[in-house]
């Protein structure tokens, strides 16, 4: 496997796992979706519009666009302090939202060549080191937003344990795995 097709698997988890963190949250009320937790973001709202947040930033920042804005969030906010909340109003419009950004996700991951892989890109960090201007390998930054997400999406199956709701989803790219081997049947098609 190249350097490429083990990056575009890794985002191809992350992409399936967030859609089943999305179908686990689509039950939650109003009261579970905001209610605080000590984990996270601190809400299952404000960790979900995090990720998409930091989902979005990711792919402009890769396509050219080092200060990358998601609509809504307000200029000098650090992440997590309601990313992403100001236009996104309920599930439904964060899921279709973040079918959006995983759909261009997809273009640019299937447009990669291996030699861009190399490439620095530009950011400007929203983060600890907030405003600061940095430059790193395109294969880093891809690497890291699967990093993030995984990270993150752990913590939200966590929320989900702790507001009570379980079976939590399993999100492990073995599962990924095993149930893409399942699907396409027995080797051979027998």
């Amino acid at each position: 496997m190249t350097s490429l097709n083990l990056i575009r698997r890794l985002h191809q988890h992350r992409m399936w796992a967030i859609g089943r963190l999305l179908y686990a949250v689509q039950d939650l009320t109003e009261e579970e979706l905001q209610r605080p937790l000590p984990i996270g973001q601190g809400s299952v709202w404000r960790t979900l519009t995090h990720l998409i947040a930091a989902d979005f930033a990711w792919i402009e920042a890769l396509e050219g666009n080092p200060e990358p804005l998601f609509p809504g969030d307000v200029p000098g906010r650090l992440p997590g302090n309601q990313a992403g909340s100001g236009t996104l109003r309920n599930l439904a419009e964060l899921r279709t939202r973040w079918a959006e950004i995983d759909a261009h996700w997809e273009r640019s991951l299937q447009g990669l060549a291996e030699e861009s892989l190399t490439d620095l890109v530009e950011k400007v960090s929203t983060s600890s080191a907030a405003g600061k201007r940095f430059s790193v390998r395109r294969s880093d930054i891809l690497m890291h937003v699967c990093l993030h997400s995984q990270y993150t999406v752990a913590q939200l199956v966590n929320m989900l344990r702790q507001l009570g709701r379980s079976p939590a989803p399993d999100v492990m790219l073995i599962t990924l795995a095993r149930s893409e081997l399942a699907d396409a049947g027995p080797p051979g098609g027998a």
